[in-house]
């Protein structure tokens, strides 16, 4: 029995430990899988230390590699399944890729960044494995099943590293403690239960859904916190708002994540559809990612009940602050007080601590000494950090008389679309090579459904008229260099935009 299912096992061998589109996983036959993948990985001679980046879906797969890697010392890149090949073959690289686990949905996109970084990786699966990436990649399913199942020797903990966006246009990996290597894998038994408060698990374990993307850190910690607490979980591999209120009396889910452009297609469903919904079994419904109108959330929990607790954080500082819906209902607008582990500093424009009601820039410490730093750039961690250990997200809000905070404005020109983190630098450094393009900014608008979409403010060279032709030109020279979700959905025509003299936006 691997170490972190050990005490499952004990109980509940039998019993469903994971449900995705595809199949039912008992406890006992996700133990031996995780046991056989980190036997085959082994024996394509990885160890302690080195990094699996996976390319996966909410697939039982993707639980399965990231339970591997937490107990046999390695370091978990989850790749957003969205991005192109040179998205990819800068985090094979950056990473120092020493294998590859990909679905087939993205083989092709995972064999061409293989072959433009020219990474060497010592070992490459691909899940639902087919003739058509035979060339590149070994079967999953055949890497496990030529294995014997059996003790992991030598266990130590490994565990995640998430890249997030910058300024500065390349995705950067964060490295927390969540993904430190070295020491027993039990600690993250110890975490999950720890967070059994927050996560809102009923005893017992419960029925954990996921309906976003795990390469989100959210949304991996909810799936495997949940998992290691107990719970079954529920993978949606694409949201859809029906089936998933299906999926949740189906299978009496207890916990839901949600992010609000989520939350509003959920709402928009035919009032016949709503109406049919049950939900009995919801104990929890937990949001963040993303800042949610007012309206919306008071929608929810007119419909779901007082089960509606929102949450702020992000890769980098984890939870930081919890409001439940009583709390929420008495100061709209907050996102709660700060986690009893954590402290929050305000800090305003003169550099000093900021009193009640106060905005200035957020920071926070964790109080058991964790901390993140960002992978392979100092610079950027030091600039996210100050010199008592507080760091940053780069969020402007204030705390109340009570201690509650609540969220102002954003120091970052980060757009967050659907609960997804866009920076206009890494689309504004694709455009302004496009030969119709002099000057171009890149913004975030408001949106009803995903919170914010992209615009881009252009100028175009002397002589270039704008028309259908150059816009289709323009749209697919990005959908070319970048993910879907950050190309622009709209543009406007400048003469010219205001810059200092050093270059800013003014």
């Amino acid at each position: 029995m691997t170490a972190l299912l050990a005490p499952i096992l004990a109980e509940r061998s039998d019993d469903v430990a994971v449900i995705d589109g595809d199949r039912a996983t008992t406890w006992l036959e996700l133990d031996r899988r995780v046991e056989a993948l980190v036997h085959a990985l082994r024996a394509r001679g990885l160890g302690s230390g080195d990094v699996v980046v996976s390319m996966l879906g909410n697939q039982t797969e993707a639980v399965e590699v990231a339970l591997a890697c937490m107990q046999a010392g390695w370091i978990l890149v989850p790749v957003n399944w969205h991005w192109v090949t040179d998205e990819v073959a800068y985090v094979l690289a950056d990473a120092d890729a020493a294998a590859v686990i990909v679905d087939a949905r993205w083989a092709e996109v995972m064999a061409t960044a293989l072959a433009t970084s020219a990474h060497p990786c010592r070992a490459r699966l691909a899940v639902n494995h087919d003739d058509t990436t035979s060339e590149w990649f070994e079967d999953y399913e055949g890497a496990v099943a030529t294995v014997t199942p059996g003790p992991i020797e030598t266990a130590e903990k490994g565990g995640p590293m998430f890249y997030t966006s910058g300024t500065t246009g390349r995705p950067k990996g964060v490295r927390s403690a969540l993904g430190s290597v070295g020491g027993p894998p039990e600690l993250f038994t110890l975490m999950a239960h720890s967070m059994r408060p927050t996560l809102g698990l009923p005893d017992g374990g419960g029925v954990q859904a996921i309906c976003g993307p795990m390469y989100h850190s959210a949304q991996w910690v909810f799936a495997l916190f949940s998992l290691l607490a107990g719970a079954t979980l529920v993978l949606q591999h694409r949201f859809d708002a029906d089936e998933l209120l299906t999926l949740i009396d189906a299978h009496e889910v207890t916990n839901l994540h949600l992010v609000p452009a989520q939350m509003k297609r959920m709402l928009d469903l035919p009032e016949d559809r709503r109406a049919a919904f049950d939900g009995a079994s919801l104990r929890a419904v937990l949001h963040g990612a993303a800042p949610c109108p007012p309206e919306i959330k008071r929608r929810l929990i007119e419909w779901f009940g007082p089960v509606v607790t929102e949450y702020y954080g992000g890769t980098e500082g984890g939870f930081i602050s919890v409001i439940t819906t009583p709390e929420w209902l008495q100061r709209p607008g907050s996102v709660g007080r700060p986690l009893p582990v954590i402290e929050v500093l305000i800090i305003d424009e003169d550099g000093n601590p900021a009193g009640p009601d106060r905005p200035g820039d957020i920071y926070f410490r964790n109080l058991m000494g964790s901390d993140f730093e960002y992978h392979n750039a100092p610079d950027k961690t030091a600039s996210s950090h100050r010199t008592d250990g507080f760091g940053t997200l780069g969020d402007i809000g204030y705390l109340d008389a009570d201690g509650y905070l609540f969220l102002s404005d954003r120091r970052i020109d980060m757009i967050v679309s659907g609960g997804v983190n866009i920076y206009p630098a890494e689309i504004e450094g694709v455009l302004a090579v496009h030969p119709a393009v002099a000057d171009v900014a890149v913004f975030g608008i408001p949106d009803d459904e995903m919170g914010e979409q992209v615009k881009a403010a252009l100028v175009l060279h002397e002589g270039v008229e704008w028309d259908a032709t150059l816009e289709a030109g323009l749209v697919a020279h990005c959908r070319e260099k970048l993910a879907g979700y950050k190309c622009p959905r709209s543009f406007d025509l400048h003469t010219s935009l205001p810059r200092l003299e050093s270059g800013k936006l003014a």
